[in-house]
């Protein structure tokens, strides 16, 4: 059955968008000034500093994996204060609400890295994110977040490692389908972190009868929910099942749930441009186009059509 996070994160996947693997020695600096939404570090040997723009730096040192929030830039660095002249990557690639940023990088400008203990090899992916739905994610996660070695990840990490070093047909497919792998184990694992505050509905997963009622909620989204009838689907009382919910995810039921469709509602509405506001409508549950035009203004504080016709008029530039 669809959780929450995997309908939040199934818009948010590589394609195209390694810039590739830098064996580097110092002194470097590497700026990424594609402003990509999310972007995913990570060194397989040596280490550096990740300095996002307008953030403290974060020390990224071997196997550890920082991902990165846009939309603005960061720079990859030998040391905080390098020396070394910036070299832009991915100015000259598209950009990544273009299906990712595909910059190889490959270059060492100190001879060879490969006799050098101070070397370091780094792995990047830049993450397009499309619609709402993946903004949600996006909400929930800080600027920079890091993770470090010895995790769940570190399989992937090998496997990933494993590919880049060679040059085989299919490669590009292969390495986006493990970014997406190791970006899926990187934010559970940064989510699950002790002492951590994940977003509500991530914890909210973990117990038996608000788990249960998120499933639902996700999987069928138009169904015609009631407290009720999700409470005989979970197998407690109405009462118990709106005060968990309430408690865990911060917000009743069926609260959620109308905020929900209509999250899945604005997507329609941009990816279905031939859909009647109508025909959107009853693919969210709502039988009454009125009803949820009301419902879409008081979530999202614009009507559908105007919501509409701005994201299509702003589509060219985000495309």
């Amino acid at each position: 059955m669809v959780d929450a996070f995997s309908d939040l994160i199934r818009g948010v996947r590589a394609h195209g968008s390694l810039f590739g693997s830098s064996t580097l020695s110092p002194p470097w600096a590497l700026h990424f000034v594609d402003g990509a939404p999310l972007t995913l570090c990570t060194v397989l040997t040596g280490a550096g500093w990740i300095v996002p723009e307008g953030h403290p730096p974060e020390p990224l040192r071997a196997r550890e994996t920082v991902v990165v929030r846009g939309p603005a830039t960061f720079t990859f660095v030998d040391e905080v204060g390098t020396l070394a002249e910036p070299i832009a990557c991915g100015e000259h690639c598209a950009v990544p609400e273009q299906g990712g940023t595909r910059h190889r990088l490959g270059w060492n400008d100190c001879g060879d890295a490969g006799a050098d203990r101070d070397a370091t090899t780094l792995i990047v992916g830049a993450y397009p994110v499309r619609g709402e739905i993946s903004r949600r994610l996006l909400d929930a996660l800080p600027v920079v977040l890091r993770v470090d070695a010895g995790g769940p990840a570190d399989p992937v990490l090998d496997h990933l490692a494993a590919e880049v070093a060679v040059d085989a047909p299919g490669q590009q497919v292969v390495l986006d389908r493990l970014l997406d792998w190791m970006l899926v184990c990187t934010l559970r694992e940064w989510f699950d972190r002790p002492g951590g505050e994940p977003p509500a509905w991530w914890a909210a997963q973990r117990d038996p009868v608000v788990g249960h009622a998120l499933r639902l909620l996700h999987a069928e989204p138009a169904a015609p929910w009631t407290v009720a009838a999700l409470a005989e689907r979970t197998g407690v009382s109405r009462s118990t099942l709106a005060k968990r919910f309430t408690d865990l995810v911060g917000e009743p039921p069926l609260a959620y749930l109308t905020r929900w469709r209509m999250t899945l509602a604005a997507d329609l509405l941009v990816e279905r441009e031939s859909a009647t506001i109508a025909e959107v409508a009853r693919a969210v549950g709502y039988a009454d186009p009125f009803g949820f035009s009301a419902a879409f203004k008081r979530v999202r504080g614009t009507n559908p059509s105007r919501f509409r016709r701005t994201a299509t008029t702003a589509s060219p530039a985000r495309a």
